[in-house]
């Protein structure tokens, strides 16, 4: 298969695109590494990326993170700054993607688990995660020429543990491998509409 990567110089890009690249053919973009540049903020930007790259049968994205957040100081304003990235960003990559995407390519998105789990300072990326997984469902339904979609939703990974592991005290870590199983299944396997949780 011939995969775009997005975010493959990442915590989890760099063990995840080599991985991949054991079988198939890799292109990785990011905002400020890899093959090609874009950034995920910027309609024009995504277009002009898959204008650049044929043939596609895989997207991944694994790019875009959001601060921490101070709940009792919180506005729309930062809301909307949160979302621009990780969450509209993906979304765009899949209403703009469809287009150029192989018949029957597949999109997989990344939210996090903060859907399901609440932690002080991460309502943004709650709210971010959450939509994510009721967007894959929604477009599960609407891609056309078979393409399919999913979303890896994973915990804190252990390769992150020290960094951020003070921050979510009691929240379980998960293995590189058992994130890399993930993704890996959402190209390989014929499925959809599916949120696979590495919790």
């Amino acid at each position: 298969m011939r995969i775009l990567i997005i975010g493959a110089n990442g915590t989890i890009g760099k063990k995840l695109t080599p991985h991949l690249s054991k079988k198939h053919e890799i292109i990785t973009a990011g905002r400020n590494s890899g093959d090609i540049r874009v950034d995920i903020t910027s309609e024009e930007s995504i277009t002009e990326m898959y204008k650049q790259i044929q043939n596609i049968d895989a997207c991944i994205c694994i790019a875009a993170s959001g601060p921490l957040d101070n709940f009792s100081e919180l506005t729309e304003s930062q809301l909307l700054q949160d979302f621009k990235g990780k969450l509209f960003g993906q979304v765009n990559l899949v209403l703009l993607g469809q287009k150029y995407l192989n018949d029957n390519g597949t999109f997989t998105l990344t939210s996090g688990v903060f859907a399901d789990i609440p932690y002080k300072g991460v309502t943004a990326g709650g709210m971010i995660s959450g939509a994510l997984h009721s967007f894959v469902l929604s477009a599960s339904i609407e891609l056309p020429r078979r393409q399919r979609i999913n979303v890896v939703s994973p915990s804190m990974i252990e390769d992150s543990v020290k960094e951020f592991g003070h921050l979510f005290p009691g929240l379980k870590a998960v293995s590189m491998n058992e994130l890399i199983e993930a993704y890996e299944k959402t190209i390989e396997q014929n499925i959809s509409g599916q949120i696979l949780k590495v919790y």
